[in-house]
């Protein structure tokens, strides 16, 4: 009986042991060329990158860039982490997409830069012109609040200069 659990254990052991490789080959493989520059990604992350709700992503110093120039830049601040944002981000993605809006994600798990962009909440839609804050929407919204944002500030706002 002894010997039998101790197989069973062993046997378990191993499995544990494997599986745990597997995953960790496969979050490898995954991450390789991810748009995030870092080796180390939080899972949560990992899991989105492949998901084509999440391309089009921003990195701080790319951000600031967008923002200097003075062209105009929308951003979705957001975690992979955030209900709010998994309900949200379907819903925002088809609406760039048929309005043909460069709408830039930037990811908050990864990239600490809330504060610097006084982001206290998640999602959160900002439009920038001119190297200023334009416009801002905050939290999980009904789509066509998320439509009438993008037609008055980002499409008509753009067309007023």
């Amino acid at each position: 009986m002894k010997k039998g659990m101790i197989i069973f254990a062993g046997v378990l052991a191993v499995l544990v042991v494997v599986l745990i490789f597997v995953v960790n080959y496969q979050n490898n493989q995954k991450t390789a060329d991810n748009p995030y520059g870092k080796e180390e990604l939080d899972q949560a992350t990992i899991n989105q990158l492949d998901d084509p709700n999440y391309q089009n992503q921003i990195l701080p110093d790319e951000l600031e860039e967008e923002i200097e120039s003075g062209d105009p830049v929308t951003v979705y601040f957001y975690s992979p982490t955030c209900s709010f944002c998994q309900r949200t981000t379907p819903v925002l993605v088809p609406i760039v997409e048929d309005l043909d809006i460069d709408m830039k994600k930037m990811n908050l798990l990864e990239f600490s830069v809330g504060e610097e962009y006084q982001i206290q909440s998640t999602p959160t839609l900002v439009h920038y012109e001119n190297g200023e804050e334009q416009a801002r929407l905050v939290g999980e919204q009904p789509e066509t609040v998320f439509e009438e944002f993008f037609q008055d500030e980002v499409l008509n706002g753009s067309e007023e200069e």
